[in-house]
């Protein structure tokens, strides 16, 4: 059920709005992680960021593609639980005390080692349109104990004028999306924000 709902709702829906109405400018798409446990660490602005993401993907590898979100926001009502379960397969995170920090990525890294590629955002939740906010140690922290995980950071520009934070309608808006690539080497949290922090000043247009 669940799988069958998420295919349906980026092959009838998300893929037609982002690649027709929207329109993407695309860099770098093949370096784009295709086999998992990867993790994708985009900036973030607008709640189009992980449908955009999704959508780049064929959709023989959606069912793969796992956003990371925090439960206290994704799962505060039935229907956006609904929809983030059954159209995302969304792993939730509980920011609020009630997991344990040796809890908390269990879930993440339980898709991780069943070879799954994450979304996870580094600033941890959306900023100002076209702003970057300062780099959280989430993404680390999820991460620093396994082995092969690699962390692709993208930089998207433009969504955050499509559909910004506090709207409900997107405004029709060319975008630009650009891949970096994977970083595989980094020993402290400091180091990983770094190389994000790089790509993403470079990569603003």
């Amino acid at each position: 059920m669940k799988k069958i709902t998420k295919l349906l709702f980026f092959a009838l829906i998300m893929k037609p709005i982002i690649f027709i109405i929207l329109g993407l400018n695309i860099k770098n798409r093949d370096k784009l992680p295709t086999k998992g446990g990867a993790v994708i660490a985009p900036n973030h602005n607008s709640h189009l960021d992980t449908m955009v993401i999704m959508s780049l993907y064929p959709l023989s590898l959606i069912e793969r593609i796992r956003p990371v979100g925090a439960a206290d926001y994704f799962m505060k009502n039935k229907i956006l639980a609904c929809f983030s379960i059954y159209c995302l397969d969304l792993i939730p995170l509980h920011r609020d005390g009630s997991t344990s920090k040796e809890e908390l990525f269990t879930n993440c890294h339980t898709a991780l080692n069943n070879k799954d590629i994450l979304i996870l955002f580094p600033e941890g939740s959306r900023g100002k349109p076209e702003q970057m906010s300062r780099l959280k140690k989430g993404l680390f922290y999820m991460v620093k104990d396994l082995e092969n995980v690699s962390v692709t950071p993208i930089y998207m520009e433009g969504l955050g004028t499509s559909l910004p934070r506090g709207e409900a309608l997107f405004v029709p808006f060319v975008c630009n999306v650009s891949i970096g690539d994977p970083i595989v080497v980094f020993e402290t949290s400091k180091q990983l924000n770094t190389e994000l922090n790089e790509f993403f000043t470079h990569a603003i247009t």
